[in-house]
């Protein structure tokens, strides 16, 4: 790899400023716009987003993120922000961090890299399952600001890193130094049904994920589950729900759990807040005795050095 001309384009999804409902408003706004995320037609869904969602969602999701807010800020930034200065000390070459519906942009990112003179960019979505909701849209964000540009420098877009060796030993290695349960949970974001059966893959590369975790810890499939979390609306999402999930296993015997969240490269509302502390109420409300939550891969070591294998290869 060259040392002077390439950089990384490292993103994520993005955050309110403030733990604030008009922070959150301005965030919720810009995510839920997105026709990547939302596939209602416009007309159906505007309505919707402005007369309900935006005045209500703002000031719940608010409260929500005051829970787990840290001194620095926003964990998904604060770990984002550690994960990029991490990986520019070690590869030695410039990495910019752009988020996609919050500051820092995913437009003042490719900025800093074009002032460098790069000529050659690495994409890095910190997705590690593809979906046209994330991945994708990410994709979108960098062609519409790229076609603004006189010179476009060479793009390598990573897509994936589902069934990455290094992501799963890294997975493998949190689950093994924590405390040993009756069942492990599995669980991902999850998206609307409809949206895999018009073609996303994301569900497959998510049991793909699941897969490989299960073959390198040797759990048989009565050890371990896979849900799906942070539906919104009514339609159908990607099921078993991860609430549901949690609320019946007491009901089943399964008194003492550990929740990992694979699909999120760093930990945030839905992991800190959703999992660590809402799920695990309604876990002990129906009878659970343990509950665990294993932390996201963060700014850590295994971290490092999977991102850091990953660019390299491009």
């Amino acid at each position: 790899m060259a040392q002077n001309n390439v950089g990384v384009l490292l993103t994520n999804i993005g955050t309110p400023e403030n733990p604030t409902p008009l922070s959150v408003r301005r965030y919720l706004k810009k995510f839920l716009s997105d026709r990547r995320v939302v596939e209602i037609p416009r007309l159906i869904w505007l309505p919707i987003l402005y007369g309900f969602i935006l005045p209500f969602r703002s000031k719940k999701s608010a409260k929500l993120y005051q829970k787990i807010w840290t001194p620095e800020g926003s964990p998904l930034l604060c770990y984002s922000q550690k994960l990029r200065d991490a990986l520019a000390e070690k590869l030695k070459i410039p990495i910019a961090l752009g988020m996609h519906y919050s500051e820092p942009s995913i437009a003042s990112a490719l900025l800093e890299l074009k002032k460098k003179n790069i000529d050659k960019i690495i994409i890095l979505p910190l997705y590690p399952q593809y979906s046209a909701t994330t991945t994708a849209s990410t994709f979108d964000a960098v062609a519409s600001i790229l076609k603004t540009w006189r010179v476009v420098p060479e793009i390598r877009m990573i897509t994936d890193y589902a069934d990455h060796p290094l992501y799963i030993k890294a997975l493998a290695e949190s689950i093994r130094s924590s405390h040993k349960s009756q069942r492990f949970i599995f669980s991902f974001h999850g998206i609307p049904k409809k949206c895999i059966t018009a073609g996303d893959p994301y569900q497959t590369r998510c049991e793909t994920t699941v897969a490989l975790l299960a073959q390198e810890l040797n759990l048989n499939e009565n050890d371990y589950s896979l849900t799906f979390q942070s539906r919104l609306g009514r339609a159908e999402w990607l099921q078993p729900y991860t609430d549901k999930t949690l609320q019946a296993l007491p009901e089943n015997g399964i008194t003492d759990i550990s929740v990992i969240c694979p699909g999120f490269a760093v930990d945030c509302l839905e992991t800190l807040e959703e999992i660590a502390i809402q799920g695990k109420q309604q876990f002990l409300n129906q009878g659970g005795k343990r509950f665990q939550y294993i932390p996201a891969l963060n700014d850590g070591k295994n971290h490092i050095e999977l991102l850091t294998e990953i660019i390299k290869t491009y």
